[in-house]
């Protein structure tokens, strides 16, 4: 099945900690059904120190499901996202105005 969600989307979180607030998918992994959003869901975690990168604590962004997630269409709402055929072409558009994505 095709993706709905895709890395660079803009999206709402539905539930959760973090629901209403917006972000970018930096990441998708559809094995598990999850998505990494930048500035949601964020957790600290404990490094060790390196020769690259400084040890402590360091807030990262953990995984949340998709389901908690919808795109963010062009008048700043959360929508589904369904599938049409383009020509010969398959694209993603937005559920409530009708945009392709």
């Amino acid at each position: 099945m095709a993706a709905k969600l895709k890395k660079g989307d803009t999206v709402i979180v539905l539930a959760g900690k973090d629901k209403g607030k917006e972000g970018t998918i930096s990441s998708v992994d559809p094995k598990s059904n999850k998505a990494i959003v930048e500035g949601v869901n964020i957790a600290i975690r404990a490094t060790r120190q390196s020769q690259e990168s400084q040890g402590g604590r360091i807030p990262k962004a953990m995984p949340i499901d998709l389901s908690n997630l919808a795109y963010k269409d062009a008048n700043g709402k959360p929508t589904r996202v369904g599938f049409k055929m383009d020509g010969e072409n398959k694209v993603r558009f937005a559920k409530t105005t009708g945009d392709v994505i």
